[in-house]
This record gives C-alpha cells, sequence and structure tokens, in this order.
C-alpha cells in the first residue's frame, strides 16, 4: 500500500515542463549501473550522458553545461567524492546527488559537507531517485528566482545597484589580472524631475522601462552588463573594448533613446575606463566609479544630451556624436 501511495505522490510531482533542456550526466565505474540509470533517467524524460570514471567526468563538464551530476562514491582514481568537492568549486551552478551501497560507511552530512545536494543508496529505487531528481530541480528553480528577486531592478528588469556593487569588483580584478580593457558609463535623464512632476510617476516609470529596453538593445548580451544604479541613473560595465569602441557603443545608447523618448527629455552620459594604478581591485572599483560619476557631471555641465569620456589630463572630453553616430 505504502508503494502504491507513494507512486501516486512520485506521479503527481514528476511532470518536469520542458525537462528535454536538463542534462543530467551519470557516473559510475560498473557498466551495468551506467546503462541501468541512463535508462531511468531518459525514461523521467531527462537528457543523460554517461561516465565511467572521475577524471572522465571532470573533463566532460568542462566541455559542456550538465544541470546535475548523478555519481558513485565508490570508484577508482578521483572519488566520488572528490569529484563532488572539484565540481561544486569549480562548477557551483550544478547539482550534484552521491550514490553509494548500504555496505559503505558514508554519512549523509560528508556528502553534504563536499557539496553534494542528496544521497542516495544502492539499490537504487527509481522512484525514490526520480523524487530526488524532481526535488533538486525545484529547488534550482526556487533559487534562480531567488537570485533574480535579489539582483533585478523590480521596474526595469536589469540588474541593480546591489548586483553592480558585487559584481563590479569582480569585473575589475578580472580586467585587472588579464590586462584587458574595462569601460564603465554612468547616465542620467536630463530633465526627469520635470518630466516626472508634470506628466506624474506612471509616465515617468514608462521612461524609465524605455531606457532599459534601450540599453538591453544596444549591448552585448552576456558579456556587456547593464544596470540601474538608483533613481534615473543607470550604467553599463564594458569590458574587452577599445576607446572607440566604447564611445560608440554609449553614443548608440544615446541616439536610440532620443528616438524612442520624447522632446522634454535627453540623455547624458559619463564614460570612464579602468586603470591600473596599483592601488588593488577594491580602490580601483571606487576610482572607475568616480572617474564615471565625474564624467557624467562634466556631462551634465556643458548642457546634457551628449557622451563624455573621462581624461585625466584634460579632466574631462567630450565625443563628437557626428563622428560616432
Amino acid at each position: 500500500m505504502l508503494q502504491i501511495e507513494s507512486q501516486r505522490w512520485i506521479e503527481s510531482m514528476a511532470e518536469p515542463q520542458d525537462t528535454g533542456r536538463n542534462r543530467i550526466l551519470i557516473v559510475d565505474d560498473e557498466e551495468e549501473i551506467r546503462t541501468l540509470l541512463k535508462a531511468l533517467v531518459e525514461r523521467f524524460g531527462y537528457e543523460a550522458h554517461t561516465a565511467a570514471n572521475g577524471e572522465e567526468a571532470f573533463a566532460l563538464v568542462g566541455r559542456a553545461f550538465f544541470d546535475l551530476i548523478i555519481t558513485d562514491i565508490q570508484m577508482p582514481g578521483i572519488s566520488g567524492l572528490e569529484l563532488i568537492n572539484k565540481i561544486s568549486r569549480n562548477y557551483p551552478e550544478t547539482d550534484l546527488i552521491a550514490v553509494t551501497g548500504y555496505n559503505i560507511d558514508y554519512r549523509y552530512t560528508d556528502v553534504i559537507n563536499v557539496g553534494a545536494s542528496d544521497f542516495i543508496t544502492k539499490p537504487i529505487d527509481a522512484n525514490e531517485l526520480q523524487a530526488k531528481i524532481v526535488r533538486v530541480f525545484r529547488e534550482r528553480t526556487l533559487r534562480e528566482q531567488l537570485r533574480r528577486l535579489t539582483t533585478r531592478d523590480g521596474l526595469t528588469d536589469l540588474y541593480n545597484r546591489r548586483f553592480f556593487d558585487g559584481r563590479g569588483p569582480e569585473e575589475v580584478a578580472r580586467a585587472l589580472r588579464q590586462r584587458d580593457p574595462l569601460f564603465l558609463m554612468l547616465m542620467d535623464i536630463d530633465r526627469f524631475k520635470r518630466y516626472n512632476d508634470t506628466l506624474g510617476h506612471q509616465a515617468g516609470d514608462g521612461l524609465l522601462r524605455k531606457l532599459a529596453e534601450v540599453i538591453n538593445s544596444s549591448i552585448r548580451s552576456g558579456v556587456d552588463i547593464g544596470f540601474r544604479y538608483g533613481g534615473d541613473e543607470f550604467g553599463v560595465l564594458v569590458p574587452q573594448v577599445s576607446t572607440e569602441q566604447a564611445l560608440k557603443i554609449a553614443e548608440r545608447i544615446r541616439v536610440k533613446y532620443g528616438k524612442i523618448a520624447n522632446s522634454h527629455t535627453s540623455l547624458s552620459i559619463g564614460l570612464a575606463e579602468l586603470e591600473d594604478l596599483g592601488r588593488g581591485t577594491q580602490k580601483s572599483f571606487y576610482a572607475l566609479v568616480k572617474s564615471a560619476d565625474d564624467a557624467l557631471y562634466s556631462c551634465k555641465k556643458q548642457g546634457g544630451n551628449c557622451v563624455t569620456l573621462y581624461s585625466a589630463e584634460t579632466d574631462a572630453k567630450s565625443s563628437d556624436p557626428d563622428t560616432l553616430s
């Protein structure tokens, strides 16, 4: 009776929408078990791949993304615990389930402490395995939703200031380490307060959303990072481009905004390049933000509706829209 009720419960849970997008890697040194688990996982509706040992599994993970790895603990070479630890440190977006026999003395906390999401014992019960996989993916979805709530601006769906304050220093550290160029642009809507006071907050919110759309359509997806800095101030982190390319991206945003916005507002953009002054990551990050902010202030002093590049020698100089559009 318990098995029947358990099966009904599994069936009510295990209806993954679009499970084909979830890729699972099965790692076991016994071919028979790998084949069995692969067949089960595919029957559950997921895309399944196999590896015969930890070395092979780690190499596969380095070449392709897997949502979940189900790995035996007792294996020659790299053990399951070592594999879990390596993957959780190097590929934190991948979930892991550890598998072992009843006669192997491992505690649940042992596998959780090295980075596994769950633990299952042999002989494997198909219903239990399916339930654990479904739970892992449901928890992953909840984590992604929570991450989005904490890192995205509720009005524009761009990244928020909190995300920028955390991610910015990481990008600075990477750029300094690899000696790659990194630019920061800060932008502000000219006469936004007057527009907001005259037409109301709903109209103002609509204008902010339009600017967010302009930013997203003007930058490189997955490379540049657009964010709402606060109020009517927005920003974009632009790595691995020349000064001319960074200016063109900024000018493209300014021109696009001018085409979709009304004549009552325009866009001012301050642009600055990261400088390696040997002051460490955090101080270099603060200096980059200050330089971009100084360039934005200079742009505003000139009347707005322009792109201004910060220069240590000349304080700031304006880009020429006629040559950049």
